[in-house]
């Protein structure tokens, strides 16, 4: 590094990192896909976007919310905003990802997720709609207005 000499005697440790750990989330995981590679990846959608169809992931999923409000919808949960600066996440597999979309119509949503895939499959695959129709008995609708994640802000 420019400036530094080498022969000088070390700086000493601080202890900072006794207090720069922070857990935001910790979870169990269900199945983890034999051979599975991690990727982390940041997901960015414009003020009031719906996000990606349904679809869902070979493996876990993990993730925080950077900015904005994300409306997350999983199989078997009612919808429900997560603000920046809350974990999320989800077990993939067989669930389906209903919604990840922006739920502020005033600001951009950020994510970062963390997702645990299969060795040559794909980290999301689109749910057809005939299968949506099929599983239509596991969604569980928004609650009333007024209910988290019952309506758009």
């Amino acid at each position: 590094m420019p400036g530094t000499d080498p022969t000088a005697a070390p700086k000493p440790r601080s202890n900072a990192w006794h207090t720069a750990l922070t857990t935001i989330q910790e979870v169990e995981p269900p199945f983890i896909p034999a051979g599975a590679h991690a990727a982390t990846v940041i997901i960015e959608y414009p003020p009031g976007d719906p996000g990606a169809p349904p679809h869902r992931h070979p493996g876990p999923a993990f993730g925080y919310v950077l900015q904005g409000e994300m409306l997350m919808e999983l199989e078997g949960q009612p919808p429900r905003p997560i603000p920046a600066g809350e974990a999320f996440w989800e077990p993939g597999g067989d669930v389906i990802h209903y919604q990840d979309g922006n739920n502020r119509d005033d600001m951009p949503l950020r994510f970062l997720v963390t997702m645990l895939c299969e060795p040559g499959k794909p980290m999301l695959t689109l749910v057809d709609d005939a299968e949506l129709a099929e599983r239509a008995h596991l969604r569980v609708p928004a609650g009333r207005p007024g209910d988290p994640g019952a309506e758009k802000r």
